[in-house]
């Protein structure tokens, strides 16, 4: 209604005469703020769409989080989302798409990646960083195309194949590589103490939710988890069931204490969990369980792909949510008390 108004304004000065050009002005003002207001809420969306939630409020208590941990991160999430979001504009991508934010998160992820791996404070990295959110909205696209065939949601793979190929390629340029050092490494048998704390379990349910944007701190975690309450009960519940079954799974498994306390071992879990209930399946009883076995089979991958990237540093990213999503997906349309589409609970 602002832009229709705004337009009328600027036809009403058109019409009456010289006397109008204020209110031509104005109206063309009024336009352009409306127009900053609709990015603003999609670069919002596009924060909160990190974990499914397309929710402008829920963005802002995101975006609130990273500046928390870092007030570099937070510009470089808000800047990355902001990036990605403007080039699917120009791109000319899907109005939906655009709107509901899920042209923003995977550049996001990018952006937080980059400055977290390659060092934020490098002018190297904050150019990398824009340009791999305008590279990384091609490869999304790309992405959306090609699972499309087999109905599967892109997810955060287009962040994944670019966080991975940048990582591993960066040590070999000295313009982007500022560590002097390899990032080779042979996997290594967990060591360490298994035995978890009250407190350090309390600080580890926390920081698996801030380690979905890099974070290991607590305080992050609570302030997303409060981004959570803001989109609604149940996607709070799920995601904290998630972070629970991925906790549980890895101290069962003997994961070290501290790996539990930083929140590694929980990230995964949470999204693998969103996704399998009230996202891609429906949210009922059957479909709960189902998203719990996903979160505890995507905790035992998580080692896995650290180990199988060990070479190029071991960083796992959210490549077990994405595979462990895949699978379950896939797998879940052979199961009609999943889809919904057979009996009930």
């Amino acid at each position: 209604m602002a832009v229709g108004h705004a337009m009328d304004a600027v036809d009403a000065g058109d019409s009456v005469g010289g006397g109008s050009r204020g209110a031509a002005a104005g109206g063309e003002r009024t336009e352009a703020a409306v127009r900053v207001r609709v990015f603003a809420a999609q670069v919002l969306r596009g924060q909160g769409q990190v974990t499914f939630l397309p929710n402008a409020a829920t963005g802002t208590l995101f975006t609130a989080a990273l500046f928390a941990a870092g007030w570099e991160y937070g510009v470089y999430g808000l800047v990355g989302t902001a990036v990605g979001t403007a080039t699917a504009r120009l791109l000319g991508v899907d109005r939906g798409r655009v709107s509901t934010g899920l042209e923003g998160f995977n550049a996001c992820l990018t952006a937080l990646c980059f400055a977290v791996f390659l060092g934020a404070a490098h002018l190297s990295t904050a150019l990398l960083a824009v340009a791999g959110c305008v590279v990384v909205t091609v490869v999304t696209a790309a992405v959306v195309r090609v699972l499309g065939v087999w109905g599967l949601p892109s997810l955060t793979l287009p962040y994944c194949l670019l966080a991975t190929a940048v990582t591993i390629a960066a040590p070999g340029f000295g313009r982007l590589w500022h560590t002097g050092q390899g990032v080779a490494a042979l996997p290594l048998p967990a060591s360490g103490t298994t035995s978890v704390e009250a407190g350090e379990l309390a600080r580890g349910f926390l920081a698996g939710f801030a380690q979905i944007f890099f974070m290991p701190q607590w305080y992050v975690g609570a302030l997303l988890l409060l981004g959570f309450l803001v989109a609604g009960p149940r996607s709070a519940a799920v995601a904290c069931l998630g972070n629970a079954a991925g906790i549980a799974t890895a101290w069962a498994l003997g994961a070290p204490a501290a790996r539990i306390a930083d929140g590694t071992m929980g990230y995964n879990a949470v999204l693998v969990a969103l996704a399998l209930c009230g996202v891609f399946l429906p949210a009922r009883t059957a479909t709960l369980t189902y998203a719990l076995v996903g979160a505890a089979a995507a905790t035992a991958l998580g080692p896995a792909v650290s180990a199988l990237f060990a070479p190029s540093g071991g960083h796992a990213f959210t490549w077990p949510f994405v595979l462990t999503t895949f699978v379950f997906l896939a797998a879940a349309k052979s199961f009609p008390r999943l889809t919904g589409s057979g009996d009930g609970d």
